[in-house]
């Protein structure tokens, strides 16, 4: 009768650690999965836009084209990878669309940071079409926004897969002189 109250009590102390384990262990990893391996929307940070060329015939007709690069970097603060789909930069001219340029797929690996430039070309016929373009000619100043978003996934550990997303908006000065542009950006953040 000894023996089995001694073996009853083992078992009994084994279970009583396992169990207790066991919450230990799922408390921890509750805590990381709300605190440290929430997933974050990946932050865009603009860098530059870059004038590549520029080309204006303004007589007797007006032709010609203005080439633009535009680089961000994008920010994956998560414990995971990032995978975005095909986006699109847009440029708008006193608020109308002038040109577009595709942004291709990729992935970000976790916790770093990925370059990602887009070209893009605007046509003179297209500025010409708003009523201030002369003006602005004259002045020897134009004056885009850009808009870029990206959306994606973020996938940790290939156990939580979740939408994330990004956006970013620049003002960019085109100065017609010196042929040079400038630019200021904001991002947002959509959780």
């Amino acid at each position: 009768m000894g023996k089995e109250f001694k073996v009853k009590r083992k078992w009994k102390i084994c279970c009583a650690v396992t169990a207790i384990l066991i919450i230990v262990i799922a408390v921890v990893l509750v805590t990381l999965a709300f605190t440290l391996f929430k997933p974050k929307d990946p932050k865009i940070i603009p860098q530059s836009v870059t004038l590549e060329g520029f080309r204006l015939v303004v007589f007797p007709s007006i032709t010609g084209n203005l080439s633009l690069e535009l680089a961000v970097t994008v920010d994956n603060r998560n414990y995971g990878g990032f995978d975005y789909d095909n986006s699109t930069a847009y440029i708008n001219y006193r608020g109308n669309l002038v040109a577009e340029a595709p942004i291709g797929k990729d992935r970000i690996r976790p916790r770093s940071k990925h370059n990602v430039s887009a070209s893009v070309i605007i046509f003179a016929d297209r500025l010409a079409a708003d009523g201030n373009f002369l003006n602005d000619f004259f002045a020897g100043v134009f004056n885009f926004t850009s808009s870029t978003r990206l959306q994606g996934k973020v996938n940790v550990f290939n156990i939580f897969k979740l939408k994330a997303s990004s956006s970013s908006s620049c003002n960019i000065t085109v100065f017609i002189q010196n042929q040079t542009a400038d630019s200021v950006c904001t991002s947002k953040i959509r959780l």
